[in-house]
């Protein structure tokens, strides 16, 4: 564990991290951000975890930031420290070595869809619902369009930016918002299922691609294609790489050992 807003459990090398205010539908208070990411900056270094599951604790996945907070706070440096320190957690979470699944169960609006789309999966029940209504309010939700437009179809996201209304599961996962939607019973037996594949495969060859994924991303094609053929050559000089060659061609399992 952290503190009491952020709960972690391990489990087969999958780190479950739980937002733990459930009264509040685990808005994301300042102190709530710095928990998450001091959590990712241990996870980080932590070898003997191979995948992270994003949750929510109560009816709610996360309702975005802390209204009351900022409106306790009428100070324009709070609100540059506040998104500063929220970008950054986005960041983390992008920048960490291992996938990250976001467990989707019940609502996740404004910053807490940015969480979703910004998790490298995403697995919802299909009482799960998203939004980014800040428009209703007079607050366009600027930051959480970083995450959002660079997950779901142009259209779709000024859709969700402009008219700030909320969608259902399904219909996030017809945008690429989510991966799977679920029943809720099934929920927790996706999610295991997901991790349960992605713990099987070579934790440096997640690695080595996660990072390759969102650098070209942000590339030119060209540019794109000589950084991911420079990766590609030093992945295939890996151990790992090797060892699943070998293990393909001999028609067996693969035996990795991270190097």
């Amino acid at each position: 564990m952290t503190d009491d807003l952020v709960l972690r459990q391990d489990s087969a090398g999958v780190a479950t991290l739980t937002l733990n205010r459930p009264q509040q539908r685990n808005a994301l208070s300042r102190a709530m951000i710095a928990a998450l990411r001091a959590e990712l900056a241990r996870l980080a270094s932590d070898a003997s975890v191979k995948a992270l599951v994003l949750t929510g604790a109560g009816p709610g996945f996360c309702s975005g930031h802390d209204l009351k907070e900022i409106q306790a706070n009428p100070d324009p440096a709070f609100y540059a420290a506040l998104f500063e320190e929220c970008a950054a957690l986005m960041l983390a979470l992008q920048a960490l070595p291992q996938p990250v699944i976001a467990r989707v169960h019940g609502i996740a609006t404004a910053a807490g869809c940015q969480l979703v789309a910004t998790c490298d999966l995403a697995i919802a029940s299909t009482r799960a619902t998203f939004a980014t209504p800040g428009v209703h309010i007079g607050l366009f939700c600027s930051t959480p369009m970083v995450a959002l437009s660079r997950t779901v179809p142009r259209k779709r996201a000024l859709e969700m930016l402009m008219l700030g209304e909320t969608i259902d599961a399904a219909t996030a996962a017809a945008y690429g918002l989510v991966n799977a939607v679920v029943e809720p019973d099934d929920l927790d037996a996706a999610v295991a299922g997901f991790t349960a594949r992605l713990t099987a495969k070579s934790p440096l060859t997640l690695r080595i691609g996660k990072e390759a994924f969102y650098r070209q991303d942000e590339m030119t094609t060209a540019d794109a294609y000589a950084y991911t053929a420079a990766v590609m050559a030093r992945n295939l000089a890996t151990h790992d790489a090797a060892e699943g060659i070998d293990a393909f061609l001999a028609k067996r399992a693969p035996i990795w050992c991270g190097d």
